[in-house]
């Protein structure tokens, strides 16, 4: 780790830093005792910063530092599951394709070009309109995933084309491994360095889409998270009450996410890139 720590660059040393803070308030932080800040009238109402409510509480009742700590833990939940389905079938399905080609490989991309053309957002919106405004954050999350996987599926499986005529995989085939056992033990941890860069990145975009659906009034009402603070902000007219911590506190928690993730997963490619001797 202290030489990890050592030969890090500044880009990913800084995301890592950000990126923990984040972890530790929604996975930490979150299990605290408090209570529900989605229920409204838990507190007087309109409050300043103090003691007991570090950022206020809203028009509604709510305190805002709890409510804050409780989008962040539902948006990275949303972006660790979306990235995890997304790049583990990703992976799999490109690693198949690009070993296996013939009729599977064709099948497989025709299914992954599919997803790959189709608009998102339409669906997106289609989707969250049939929840009705009630949702979890796992339904959320798999509703986001059914887009997610099928870019990496794309990009791995020329990783596989290339890794699959070297002499080690034909060794493994006259050895009698069948075509799941080469993919998994002989050409996945090849993509291992590429996957969880897919993985930080997809995380990003996850958080990302969620935010956009909320903010344009399409994520569920009962799911408390970063782009649904700004939103519930925004209609109940915080900017016009000069409620700056109640709708500033989300954006900004937003920005710094997005910034310590960009810089963790640039970061994290330009160290790839160094232990490669490029």
């Amino acid at each position: 780790m202290k030489k990890f720590w050592k030969v890090a660059n500044f880009r990913l040393k800084t995301g890592l830093i950000v990126t923990l803070i984040f972890v530790i308030i929604g996975f930490v932080v979150y299990f605290f005792p408090h209570k529900d800040p989605f229920i409204s009238n838990s507190y007087p109402n309109n409050l300043g910063a103090s003691a007991e409510h570090l950022l206020g509480t809203t028009s509604l009742g709510q305190d805002v530092a709890w409510l804050l700590v409780e989008a962040i833990h539902n948006s990275l939940m949303i972006g660790l599951i979306v990235a995890t389905i997304g790049t583990v079938v990703g992976v799999l399905i490109g690693l198949l394709a690009g070993f296996a080609g013939g009729a599977l490989d064709r099948v497989l991309m025709i299914i992954t070009d599919t997803f790959v053309v189709i608009p998102s957002l339409p669906i997106l919106i289609m989707m969250t309109s049939l929840m009705k405004g009630n949702s979890t954050v796992v339904v959320m999350a798999l509703v986001l995933a059914m887009f997610a996987w099928a870019w990496p599926s794309r990009q791995i499986r020329s990783m596989a084309l290339t890794i699959k005529e070297r002499d080690f995989i034909h060794t493994a085939r006259f050895s009698g491994e069948s075509t799941m056992q080469i993919v998994v033990t002989e050409i996945l941890p090849f993509a291992l360095s590429w996957s969880l860069s897919n993985f930080m990145n997809a995380t990003l975009s996850a958080i990302g889409s969620e935010s956009s659906l909320a903010v344009l009034g399409l994520s569920p009402g009962n799911l408390v998270s970063l782009g649904n603070m700004i939103q519930w902000a925004r209609n109940y007219n915080a900017v016009l009450a000069q409620r700056w911590l109640w709708i500033g506190s989300p954006i900004i928690a937003t920005v710094i996410l997005f910034i310590g993730l960009f810089l963790l997963i640039t970061g994290y490619n330009d160290y790839q890139s160094m232990k490669r001797g490029r």
